[in-house]
């Protein structure tokens, strides 16, 4: 019987000549951390729905779904068709345009903070612009953020505590550049408090579902506590709504849960899986952009200037307003949480079956699962035990990657982003993966 690892590589054989090719081309061979894996990565040629092909012709049910980008599935139809006519205009005007302000009005009409809007290029550009925002209107600098959440690789926000070190660090940064920052442990209201005690805090950011998409849940009841304080002290709170907006609901995890930050950062589905992204939020914030015709002092020395080559171009935004239209003509957000809730439903049915130790979980239609360790079930879907989410062990991320890979499944991380597209038969199939993939682990000596 052949192995995991001589299984994927015997049924890869054009991945593994593109990845030596890439390997010549960009650092470890990609163009995206993401995306390194050994022995090589699987290369893609197409994809559909919530399905992709690699250059193999291996087929998998999509779980990365455009890192987040892509609620409506590979290629929706319509969002397509509005590419191709925005194509036949132009690509790239350089001057402003009728679709950029249907997409901000669209945006305005969907997500609660959302006064005033200004597009960008990506989501990373667009928590850099808000807490840039942030500074100028408190007229503080120190920013808050939490323990190992996520917003972009932009230099303040890769800061992370080493060790006992409360100090941030990250390798290319200047140290004094995070005298300015600090990292507060996630869900913990004491230590928020704490932090932001001394009222000079400009902002807290947060992802609202908790680290990395929910890998590591932050209870509802946290970020209303995070929305009293930031009130009570004059700090802007921001919730980074790159993933989880347009995904938890038309409105966002912001209209899900029923909490209004002042400023909130989108990207992902915003731009119907093209480059894109917004900050959104109060328009007393954001005239911080604005230019004042006269005004020298103002547009000299208090506003914040922005370019960006590719803000709104037509393509972009010609998909991003027709994604947003389907989204908000309603049920997109629930196709998408009920196939992820069935799929929780049935990994853990399975693990329960086959005395796996792990267990899987959801916030929305973005799923995760522990594996290789003994880990309670959810009641339902949302993760309600006490005890904090184990993961996956570190020993098994390649190996099992590699054997869902044989079995046509392709994972983000811990779990994956369920798309409107995924339906019953990507949930049996995936299921029948896991079973498959599982008895592969165990056959070597992986999985007890």
């Amino acid at each position: 019987m052949s192995s995991i690892l001589e299984t994927y590589e015997a049924m890869h054989r054009g991945s593994s000549l593109l990845a030596a090719q890439a390997r010549g081309v960009f650092p470890s061979g990609v163009t995206h951390d993401a995306r390194a894996f050994q022995p090589f990565p699987v290369y893609v040629q197409r994809a559909a729905g919530p399905r992709k092909w690699d250059v193999d012709g291996n087929e998998y049910v999509d779980y990365i779904g455009g890192h987040g980008a892509l609620l409506l599935g590979h290629n929706r139809p319509e969002v397509v068709a509005a590419i191709r006519e925005a194509l036949e205009r132009g690509t790239h005007f350089g001057s402003s345009h009728d679709i950029e302000v249907a997409w901000g009005r669209q945006v305005i009409d969907m997500v609660p903070c959302a006064e005033r809007v200004r597009f960008t290029a990506s989501g990373t550009e667009a928590t850099m612009m808000a807490l840039r925002l942030a500074r100028a209107f408190t007229g503080r600098e120190r920013v808050v953020k939490l323990e190992e959440h996520f917003h972009g690789w932009h230099d303040l926000v890769v800061g992370r505590l080493v060790g006992e070190d409360q100090h941030p660090h990250s390798v290319g940064v200047p140290e004094g550049f995070y005298d300015a920052l600090t990292i507060v442990p996630a869900g913990d209201v004491k230590a928020l408090e704490e932090a932001l005690r001394g009222r000079d805090v400009a902002a807290v950011i947060l992802e609202p579902t908790g680290a990395h998409w929910g890998t590591h849940p932050l209870a509802p009841s946290y970020l209303r506590e995070a929305r009293r304080l930031t009130r009570e002290t004059g700090t802007l709170f921001i919730m980074d709504e790159v993933i989880t907006g347009f995904r938890m609901a038309p409105g966002g995890a912001q209209e899900r849960y029923g909490i209004m930050p002042d400023l909130s950062s989108v990207a992902k589905i915003v731009a119907g899986g093209l480059p894109g992204g917004a900050v959104v939020g109060r328009a007393d914030v954001l005239e911080y952009l604005e230019l004042r015709e006269g005004d020298i002092e103002w547009n000299g020395k208090q506003r914040i200037s922005h370019q960006g080559t590719f803000n709104a171009n037509p393509v972009c935004a010609a998909a991003g307003l027709t994604a947003l239209r389907l989204i908000a003509a309603g049920g997109e957000c629930e196709r998408a949480d009920l196939a992820a809730a069935e799929l929780v439903h049935g990994l853990n049915d399975l693990f329960r079956r086959e005395s796996v130790p792990g267990s899987a979980w959801a916030v929305s239609s973005m799923w995760h699962m522990n594996l290789g360790v003994p880990a309670p079930f959810p009641t339902d879907v949302e993760w309600d035990a006490a005890e904090e989410p184990r993961g996956i062990e570190p020993a098994l991320m390649r190996p099992l990657r590699q054997a869902l890979y044989n079995h046509g499944v392709d994972l983000m991380g811990n779990g994956g982003m369920v798309s409107s597209t995924h339906g019953e038969r990507e949930v049996e199939d995936t299921v029948r993966a896991f079973e498959a993939a599982v008895a592969d682990l165990r056959a070597e000596g992986l999985l007890a």
